[in-house]
């Protein structure tokens, strides 16, 4: 029986990476996102490479759509192996323009989405034999702190910095069974970041030591590697995929 993955934010951009990069290691892939074309479009891809591909529509903040994701997808595939929580959205307005809905928003999409999966895929696998792997997509801004640019202001930072508590912690509780490490990606050129980087794309590269910005799949090779390495002895850890990116 195949190994199953569940990737949150598949749709595009590094969920589509990793969903992809996944499937390229042999992994059934489950996918969610609020984008049905998007998810479509990937689980078309995914089933190209000779695997299965279930597609979820679904907000990823819905704690009880979570529940329901995996209870459908243990009936259908009875495991779940590996959890990618990657659906993110932006919160760009600064504190004095943010408003409260905003804010709850931001955590709720960005943070509350990890506590969501989390809570409904440990108890599979904690039960099964070999266990499971859990990554989650954080930001460098959960370390440096929102900067200027459209994504990355005070909600964002804060609800990405709050993967990386969750992440310790959880590699506390779940451990040793399941593994539970984070990813703090940099500037990566994905849909979301397009526009902004097209403006600055020359600013932001002088930054970046290795003279170039990052992609979706630079992600994902993170991702893969923390989810199939057969000896992994790895867990509560945030790795940070971002070129050494020195200056904001």
């Amino acid at each position: 029986m195949a190994k199953v993955a569940l990737v949150t934010g598949a749709g595009r951009g590094i969920g589509r990476a990793c969903a992809l990069a996944l499937a390229g290691k042999g992994f059934d892939i489950a996918l969610v996102d609020l984008l049905e074309p998007d998810m479509e479009k990937t689980a078309g891809d995914i089933r190209a490479l000779g695997v299965a591909a279930l597609a979820f529509q679904a907000d990823a903040s819905s704690f009880a759509r979570a529940h329901e994701i995996v209870d459908a997808l243990i009936a259908d595939r009875g495991r779940l192996d590996v959890l990618v929580n990657n659906a993110g959205a932006p919160a760009p307005k600064p504190i004095l323009e943010i408003t409260e809905d905003e804010f709850d928003r931001a955590m709720a999409v960005n943070l509350k989405s990890c506590f969501n999966y989390i809570h409904a895929a440990a108890p599979i696998m904690l039960k099964q034999e070999d266990g499971g792997r859990i990554v989650s997509i954080s930001s460098l801004n959960a370390l440096s702190g929102g900067v200027t640019s459209a994504v990355s202001k005070h909600a964002y930072a804060a609800a990405k910095a709050g993967i990386l508590g969750l992440t310790r912690s959880l590699a506390k509780e779940l451990g040793p069974k399941v593994s539970v490490n984070a990813i703090c990606p940099g500037v990566i050129a994905t849909e979301l970041l397009r526009d902004l980087i097209s403006r600055r794309e020359e600013d932001l590269v002088s930054g970046i030591a290795m003279g170039r910005v990052g992609t979706p799949e630079d992600v994902a090779s993170i991702v893969a590697y923390l989810s199939t390495d057969a000896h992994m002895f790895i867990t509560g850890q945030h790795f940070v995929v971002d070129g050494f990116q020195w200056k904001c």
